[in-house]
């Protein structure tokens, strides 16, 4: 499974030099029918391949429908974002220093302060101003009650009643200190504990415009706490609604863009050929000549479409743009990518370190998690372009020598000769190289652990970890949760997509021995879509 993703992962790098320059959705909007051609003429030579129709020319939008549109990607990828990622939360904004923006409110604000400052200071003194901020509050405390906090409700608009308030002003018997007295208390109800020490600190302040502008300050917490607070109650119902929303929004995008599934329609095809050219060698008798078409293999849609999401974790993000159907979850793929990069360096090493030292380390759960520590830690920032591969094995390598006489001599063996640290060493050193045997021997099986989990159909607890990934079977299940639930959404929202590309492909491409067993047909039932073969039903 590993070397033909690796081999695929080459091919499209070189079918995508056109594209090198188009990134992301916006990318997929601006392909043009001369990037087609040229890939179609690339294919042509292909026996397995057959060209494919022409995606719509593009036409000119007037600046209003592309704002709809902007509009409209941006609120699914609102709504997305905020099903997929469970520990979304709204932030506060918080300027740059020395930006414009910044510089101009902090004129604005010190402007507006100056001139509540200088109302209060008048002899009698100016109530507008400040009666109007009692407003604003008024209206936020009544924005952060459920409908059954009556007797809240109730307290604060007799409370604060402006026009009681006005009278007061006018006849000089308002008490700012009061009012602003009873605010802090009903903060104090309202707000979350986390802001219970903001809040506490308003009753040290003694001067007017100091302490409503604090008080803003406070609200305005106060605000995003309770809008991450109905993000965190409307996730479950938002669940069950997101699915149709986000085909809907994408089906309105399509409209208006029809070339918006080029990429994924590339995906598709490359998925499709390179698991049938596997399937196919395989399928090979042991002369080597070509079985009759009664032999020929078949491909389910549900076996391309988890191919082609394993394929996203070998993507040239660079050089290759990403499927529009994805590019939401782009950041959440890369991130895997990277965290499974890591668990095959890391799995490759105490693979070497292990099989080298013996049963006196491996034997010893203490030692080994130490020594699984030690290499996780110096391989944290894998990520970064500063990070060199061929630098941090050689430390590793120092340090794995050493764990292992420390441990061997504790445990009464053998000391480590000089001849063996200097081979482990070299062997951990080479997993730098993307084609030794044991690292591509740990990320294939890493690709097999995954794509079997896919497989299995997400019902059954995880599939057991094949043989060498022991010391790394925690973080490996992790990262298969989190990749797992990825691709189950997106096939719950773009599976009828690709169930309608995989079956275009079908009546284009394929090998001609095998087209006609490959897929039986197509049924379509509301939104699902279902692909049967040989009577078996595939959604």
């Amino acid at each position: 499974m590993s070397e033909n993703l690796d081999k695929s992962h080459i091919n499209e790098a070189g079918k995508s030099k056109s594209n090198e320059s188009e990134k992301g959705l916006g990318g997929a909007v601006e392909c043009s029918d001369e990037a087609l051609q040229k890939k179609v003429k690339s294919d042509s030579s292909n026996p397995q391949r057959v060209q494919r129709p022409h995606s719509s020319p593009p036409r000119f939008v007037a600046v209003e429908e592309l704002l709809e549109t902007a509009k409209g990607v941006t609120n699914m990828a609102l709504a997305h974002e905020i099903v997929v990622n469970r520990d979304f939360r709204i932030k506060p904004v918080e300027l740059p220093e020395g930006s414009l923006e910044k510089k101009v409110k902090d004129i604005v604000h010190k402007a507006f302060w100056d001139c509540l400052s200088c109302q209060l200071s008048e002899d009698p003194p100016t109530y507008d101003h400040a009666i109007k901020l009692v407003g604003e509050i008024k209206e936020t405390l009544l924005s952060f009650l459920l409908p059954g906090h009556t007797r809240l409700r109730n307290q604060i608009t007799e409370v604060l009643d402006l026009d009681l308030i006005k009278q007061e002003a006018e006849n000089g018997a308002l008490d700012i200190s009061k009012l602003a007295e009873f605010i802090i208390g009903m903060m104090g109800t309202l707000c979350a504990p986390v802001r219970d020490e903001e809040v506490k600190k308003l009753k040290d302040i003694k001067e007017i415009v100091p302490l409503f502008r604090a008080i803003f300050s406070v609200l305005d917490l106060m605000k995003v706490d309770m809008a991450n607070f109905a993000i965190t109650s409307i996730r479950p119902h938002l669940m069950q609604q997101s699915v149709e929303y986000e085909r809907k929004k994408f089906q309105e995008l399509l409209e208006k863009q029809p070339n918006s599934l080029d990429f994924v329609t590339q995906w598709l095809e490359e998925a499709s050929d390179d698991l049938m050219a596997q399937k196919y060698k395989h399928a090979l008798p042991a002369g080597g000549e070509a079985a009759g078409s009664g032999d020929a293999p078949m491909l389910s849609p549900v076996a391309v479409q988890n191919y082609a999401y394993l394929k996203l974790l070998k993507w040239d993000h660079l050089h290759r743009p990403f499927p529009e159907t994805v590019l939401m979850d782009h950041s959440r793929f890369q991130e895997l990518q990277l965290q499974l990069e890591q668990l095959t360096i890391l799995g490759a090493v105490l693979l070497v370190t292990f099989s080298m030292a013996a049963p006196a380390i491996s034997s010893q759960a203490s030692s080994a998690e130490k020594l699984k520590m030690i290499v996780k830690i110096l391989l944290t920032d894998m990520h970064l372009p500063s990070f060199h591969l061929e630098d941090a094995l050689t430390t590793i390598g120092e340090k794995v020598c050493l764990e292992v006489s420390s441990c061997l001599a504790l445990c009464g063996s053998s000391p480590f000769s000089t001849d063996k640290e200097t081979a482990l060493k070299g062997q951990i050193l080479a997993v730098a190289s993307p084609d030794d045997p044991i690292r591509r021997i740990m990320e294939s099986r890493i690709l097999t652990f995954l794509e079997t989990y896919l497989a299995s159909g997400h019902q059954k607890p995880l599939p057991s970890v094949p043989g060498g990934l022991g010391p790394v079977q925690k973080e490996l299940e992790e990262v298969a949760v989190k990749f797992i639930r990825l691709v189950n959404y997106n096939k719950m929202v773009f599976c009828p997509y690709y169930d309608a590309i995989l079956r275009k492909w079908h009546s284009f491409g394929f090998s001609r021995k095998t087209q006609r067993r490959s897929w039986v047909g197509l049924e379509s039932a509301g939104t699902s879509v279902m692909l049967i073969r040989g009577g078996e039903q595939y959604l």
